[in-house]
C-alpha cells in the first residue's frame, strides 16, 4: 500500500556541505566487485550485500517492462562507494528512459533512477565514510536498494537530512533555477510565464521567483489548484485556456513577459509565446502533451522571439564545477530553510512498483511519488 505523508514530513533538515564534480559517475549495479584497497583512510568490506532493484530488459511501457529482482551488490573499487538508497522519486525522465524515448538510451538490461538520496555503506574514497548521506548528481540506477558509484559524483549532506526532500533536490529545483537564470535573470518586478504551474518544476519556479522579486503567471488545468499556488507565492494563477490568456494579457498590459517556461507543448506553448515581450525567450523543458510546437511566422519575424530548450543533465555535465557547486549550495540552503519544498504524495517499496506507477495517474495525486527501498 502507498504511504501518504503529511505536511510536517515535507520539512527538511538540510544544509549545504561539499560538491565535487570531475567526471560522469561509473555506476556498477550489475557487476561484481574486487580489488579492495584496505587503506586505513578508507572503509572497506568484502562481504556480499544482498539487494534488490527494478530492471527492464527491453524498452516499453514501464508497467509492462519493469521487473523486481534480487541481486548481490558489487564491492566498490578504488574511488567508489556502495550506497544504500533511502529515497528515489519517479520522474518523467525515468519513465521516458524505460520507454526508450529519453535523451540517454539505456544499455540493456538497465535499472532506472536519475536521482535519489542514499547512505554510504562501504567507501573506497577518503571523502566518505559509512553513515554519510549524499545525493547523486549523475544517473545512478537509484530504483534499487543499493548502487555503486564514483565518490566524485556525490554531494555530501549532513546526517539530519530529510531523505525525501533531498532525493528530489537534483532535478526540479535546478531546472527551475536554470530557467530563471540561463537567459539572464529578469529584474525584480518583471514577469515570467509558465504552463504546468502545479508541476514540481512549476512550484520551484514560483518559490524561487518570489524570493528574487520576480513576478509569475502560472497556468494550470484545474481550478482547485489556483488557491494552492497562490498560497505558495504565485502572483497570478489562471486556467490554461483562451480565457486565461486574455486575463493574463490584461494583467501584464499585453505581451510584456521576459521569459516563458513550457513543459506542455501544443496550444499551451503558443499561449505562452503570446505573452512574451519583443525579444523574449521561450524555454521548452518538457512535453507533457506530446504535441509539437507550432510557431506563427509573425512571432519570429516581427517580435524576434527566442526559442530554446533546457535539459538540466547537460548543464550538470558541461558547466564548470564551481558553477554547479554554487547553484546546489544555494538550493540546498533554501531547502534547509523550508523555502524550497516539493510536496510528496506517497512512498512505495520497490516490490510494490505497480502501485507506485498507478499512483502517477491518480486523479487526486498531490505531489511526487517516491520509492523508499
Amino acid at each position: 500500500m502507498p504511504r501518504r505523508l503529511d505536511d510536517e514530513r515535507l520539512r527538511p533538515a538540510l544544509a549545504p556541505d561539499r560538491l565535487v564534480l570531475r567526471a560522469p559517475a561509473k555506476t556498477r549495479p550489475w557487476q561484481g566487485g574486487s580489488g579492495v584497497s584496505g587503506s586505513a583512510a578508507m572503509h572497506s568490506s568484502t562481504a556480499a550485500t544482498s539487494a534488490s532493484r527494478l530492471v527492464f530488459h527491453q524498452t516499453g511501457v514501464p508497467a509492462d517492462s519493469l521487473q523486481w529482482e534480487s541481486f548481490t551488490a558489487p564491492v566498490p573499487g578504488p574511488g567508489e562507494v556502495l550506497v544504500r538508497i533511502l529515497a528515489a522519486p519517479i520522474n518523467p525522465a525515468d519513465l521516458n528512459f524505460v520507454e526508450g524515448t529519453y535523451g540517454v538510451k539505456a544499455t540493456l538490461p538497465a535499472t532506472p533512477g536519475v536521482e535519489g538520496c542514499g547512505e554510504i555503506v562501504t567507501s573506497e574514497s577518503p571523502d566518505f565514510k559509512p553513515g554519510d548521506r549524499a545525493i547523486f548528481l549523475r544517473r545512478a540506477a537509484t530504483w534499487a536498494t543499493h548502487t555503486v558509484v564514483d565518490a566524485d559524483s556525490l554531494f555530501k549532506l549532513p546526517p539530519a537530512i530529510d531523505p525525501l526532500q533531498a532525493a528530489m533536490l537534483k532535478v526540479n529545483p535546478a531546472t527551475a533555477w536554470r530557467l530563471l537564470h540561463r537567459a539572464g535573470r529578469p529584474a525584480a518586478g518583471e514577469w515570467v510565464v509558465q504552463n504546468a504551474g502545479n508541476s514540481a518544476v512549476g512550484r520551484c519556479v514560483i518559490q524561487l521567483a518570489r524570493s528574487l522579486g520576480i513576478r509569475t503567471v502560472s497556468f494550470v488545468r484545474r481550478p482547485e489548484l489556483i488557491p494552492e499556488l497562490e498560497a505558495l507565492g504565485g502572483d497570478l494563477v489562471l486556467l490554461d485556456d483562451e480565457e486565461g490568456l486574455a486575463k493574463a494579457k490584461d494583467a501584464l498590459g499585453g505581451g510584456t513577459a521576459a521569459l516563458a517556461f513550457n513543459a506542455v507543448g501544443g496550444e499551451s506553448a503558443l499561449r505562452l509565446m503570446n505573452l512574451l515581450r519583443e525579444g523574449g525567450t521561450h524555454f521548452t523543458f518538457g512535453a507533457m502533451a506530446k504535441r509539437p510546437l507550432s510557431v506563427p511566422n509573425g512571432l519570429l519575424i516581427f517580435r524576434d522571439l527566442q526559442l530554446r530548450g533546457l535539459w538540466v543533465t547537460r548543464w550538470i555535465e558541461n558547466a564548470p564545477d564551481a558553477e554547479v557547486r554554487a547553484v546546489y549550495a544555494d538550493l540546498a540552503a533554501r531547502v534547509a530553510a523550508g523555502a524550497l519544498l516539493q510536496p510528496v504524495d506517497s512512498t512505495h517499496t520497490l516490490d510494490t512498483f505497480q502501485a507506485a506507477l498507478g499512483r502517477l495517474t491518480a486523479p487526486l495525486r498531490a505531489g511526487k511519488v517516491l520509492f523508499t527501498p
